[in-house]
């Protein structure tokens, strides 16, 4: 039976959380995107993308039945072009009961979508990979990759 957990005894505490992936493209596709400063046709690539993450992190626990609404305070979304690809890593912050890993998964993941949305004129052999949790702070364990 699902279920959400139940937090209520749990203490509100600050909690971070930073997630990072990598959209990976073809050397040629790459060259072009450089080339054109990631602009594509509908805009901004990398900015779309920062922004859309933004609004999925708002939004994970529409996304995602069993997670907790939460009163964020922070949302950092960073996208890097690094080896014929675009690393991002969303970082989230609170002051709750619970952890914000989903919310930083969610913002790395929907950015990647949209990198790919936006840049699949130019090929399909777009690679979205090493969607990961890096790090998170507060309750009752810290973890770090």
């Amino acid at each position: 039976n699902a279920a959400m957990v139940d937090v209520s005894e749990k203490k509100v505490t600050a909690r971070t959380a930073v997630a990072s992936g990598r959209v990976e493209f073809p050397k040629e596709v790459f060259d072009t995107l450089v080339a054109q400063d990631f602009l594509g046709k509908k805009g901004s690539i990398i900015q779309t993308a920062v922004i859309a993450g933004i609004q999925a992190v708002k939004k994970t626990s529409e996304l995602i039945p069993l997670c907790h609404q939460l009163n964020l305070s922070k949302i950092q979304i960073d996208i890097t072009p690094v080896d014929n690809a675009l690393q991002i890593s969303c970082k989230v912050k609170c002051n709750e009961q619970t952890g914000v890993e989903m919310e930083a998964l969610t913002g790395v993941s929907v950015a990647a979508l949209t990198i790919y949305d936006m840049c699949k004129a130019l090929s399909h052999d777009i690679k979205i990979s090493e969607i990961q949790l890096e790090q998170k702070t507060g309750g009752k364990n810290d973890f770090n990759r």
